[in-house]
């Protein structure tokens, strides 16, 4: 583990405790070992650790709070803490896009919504933050994130949850990739910090698709649409390559499913024709846009299409994205971890993965102490560092070879 991640001169605001909703659990323990990890090797740098007070149950093996939701016939519920949590620096996970759990109603069996998993969040906090020092929230996919401005009579839902979850005692709030950032302005004196995957998108496409060349010649970086050119901008900057967009083009004289119909995509950039290409955005939903900004690059004569998304929710099933890559639109998918995945997903040959456990361990372990997270916040460093070895690496290759 880097040395960044370890803080010996500061003391904790209290004993870390971690308490994983259902549904991220797996993932939490993911966390967990690697902030053990991460600790054991401050142990191991300085022993003194051990011997003071103020480290007492530093160098513990496990941080996990065993937590219970259990649900009456009606289906109401209610949270139960099992472990003490008085004067502990509480840490509470939850994935409100875990679909796979079921609970009874009334003998029929439900999928847990987003709303539910919300609902179990204050739960928790409720049977916690009486006794608690103090009360984060770890909500990588940000709760009601996509309603998050207003167009015409109708709720400010992300808002509302982020004004109720500080009312009820909550300090700080990490989320990652929020759909938009500026929703923190509801509660301006909370801490709320977005992060962004950029660098681990960049370690794991680069690493798994060797052949990639880093130039303006052979890479290009895309945003496919308006809402994500900041990403594509930052993305293509810190790699030196070429940045272009699409915008949708919509039939404003119909509605379709509650929204109206994209026209076309209509593209802004440079030439695409035999590059590479990268596309980012936030999420997947039903994938139909990001199928058809493929599409659309592939017409245009794109070398390989490689889509990066923090969010892989596919709604609408796998079954499109496999013909895509069948029929040689998209090369490679990548989303992080911070998610539920259908284990189908995780068969696909197109599918890569970004591992972000270890990026929130470090998160965490720095919250725990308020220290600075600047390192584990800012990517730019970890980036043009990746991709200055790796044109080295590739000169020295093609070198011998010549």
């Amino acid at each position: 583990m880097p040395g960044d991640y370890l803080w010996k001169d500061r003391l904790p605001i209290g004993p870390l405790r971690i308490v994983a909703l259902d549904g991220c659990k797996e993932f939490a323990q993911q966390v967990n070992d690697n902030i053990v990890a991460i600790r054991r090797q401050a142990i191991t740098e300085d022993d003194t650790l051990v011997t003071n007070m103020h480290y007492t149950d530093y160098s513990a093996d496990n941080y996990l709070v065993d937590l219970v939701t259990p649900r009456f016939g009606t289906g109401e519920g209610k949270a139960v803490v099992l472990d003490s949590v008085r004067g502990c620096d509480v840490f509470i996970m939850v994935d409100v896009t875990n679909h796979s759990i079921e609970y009874t109603v009334n003998g029929l069996q439900n999928c847990m919504s987003p709303d539910d998993h919300y609902a179990n969040l204050k739960r928790v906090i409720a049977a916690t933050a009486a006794t608690a020092k103090r009360i984060n929230i770890v909500m990588p996919f940000l709760y009601e994130s996509r309603q998050h401005k207003r167009t015409g009579r109708e709720s400010l839902d992300c808002a509302n949850a982020l004004r109720e979850l500080t009312n009820m005692g909550v300090h700080n709030i990490i989320t990652y990739d929020a759909h938009d950032p500026r929703v923190q302005n509801s509660t301006p004196l909370t801490g709320f910090d977005n992060y962004m995957p950029t660098y681990h998108f960049v370690k794991t496409i680069f690493n798994k698709v060797p052949d990639l060349i880093i130039d303006k010649d052979h890479l290009m970086c895309i945003s496919p649409d308006e809402g994500a050119m900041d990403r594509a901008v930052y993305l293509a900057n810190n790699l030196g390559v070429d940045m272009g967009m699409f915008y949708k083009r919509r039939d404003y004289s119909k509605v379709v499913n509650g929204r109206n119909p994209i026209v076309a995509h209509e593209f802004l950039g440079s030439n695409v024709e035999g590059k590479d290409v990268i596309i980012v955005d936030d999420m997947i939903s039903s994938g139909e846009s990001m199928i058809d900004t493929a599409r659309a690059l592939k017409k245009r004569l794109a070398k390989r299409v490689i889509v990066c998304c923090t969010f892989g929710l596919f709604t609408n099933g796998l079954d499109s994205f496999d013909k895509a890559y069948q029929d040689g639109i998209i090369d490679y998918l990548c989303t992080t971890n911070l998610n539920y995945r259908d284990p189908e997903l995780l068969t696909r040959k197109w599918y890569l993965e970004a591992d972000l456990s270890r990026n929130l361990a470090a998160i965490i372990n720095s919250y725990n102490h308020d220290a600075p997270i600047g390192f584990a916040l800012e990517p730019t460093v970890k980036i043009q560092s990746f991709v200055k070895k790796r044109t080295k690496e590739k000169y020295e290759y093609f070198g011998s070879i010549v």
